[in-house]
């Protein structure tokens, strides 16, 4: 059950006075199409067989996927080699069903961003996706440890001057759902049906039908949260 105060009115769960916790890749842009040919390109020379869309594991950094596919020694190399290439194609990715028109409604000091990815390639995504650039962005570098530990949102937390208890997260993946609940979030939601596994507090399709309407955050229920 959600740790935050929340109220059921009738296919709607109505969150009041919380801070906003996002991921990026897989709630607010969808990076998959872009990043499958980055890394794509990228396993042909550094890790050949690897498959991104069989293989990778979502919601972790880059870095930490790099070194389990290739030497230490080669580690820093690769990694560099990946964040220019998916940065290269940053500028086709598409936004999430939703994203675009709810961080537009939101006021500039309730949420903030906190993403896996390296800071130029999520900034390029948003930027590419037409999300609004957020105030407050945690990146892959800014943190000792990623996803599924609670270092990213524990520091977007601390970013927005809120307890974590006091915030919602919107993530799609298991690391990042286990990186929520680290770190005390008081409320989980997962963005898309693949989120269940990680048993968020309630799952939502996309964000075409969460709002920010009367001060008030409001989701459309298809699972939990009651």
């Amino acid at each position: 059950m959600p740790k935050i105060a929340h109220e059921v009115q009738g296919a709607e769960v109505v969150v009041r006075a919380a801070g906003l916790l996002f991921d990026c890749d897989g709630v607010l842009v969808d990076s998959v199409p872009s990043a499958a040919i980055a890394w794509g390109a990228w396993a042909r020379r550094y890790a050949p067989g690897f498959d991104f869309l069989r293989d990778a594991p979502h919601g972790m950094r880059p870095s930490e996927v790099v070194a389990t596919l290739v030497e230490p020694e080669r580690a820093d190399e690769a990694t560099a080699d990946l964040l220019a290439r998916e940065l290269a194609v940053a500028s086709a990715t598409a936004g999430i069903p939703g994203a675009a028109a709810l961080l537009a409604a939101l006021p500039g000091d309730l949420w903030a961003v906190a993403t896996s990815s390296n800071r130029t390639v999520a900034t390029a995504r948003m930027r590419g996706a037409g999300i609004p650039a957020p105030a407050l962005l945690v990146a892959a570098e800014d943190v000792d440890r990623g996803k599924p530990a609670p270092d990213p949102y524990l520091r977007a937390a601390l970013l927005l001057g809120r307890d974590p208890g006091d915030c919602v997260v919107f993530e799609d993946s298991a690391p990042g759902i286990h990186a929520a609940r680290a770190a005390g979030a008081g409320l989980v939601v997962g963005v898309g049906a693949a989120s269940a596994s990680a048993h968020p507090d309630l799952i939502v399709r996309d964000l075409s039908r969460v709002c920010w309407s009367g001060g008030a955050l409001r989701l459309p229920v298809l699972n939990g949260a009651r």
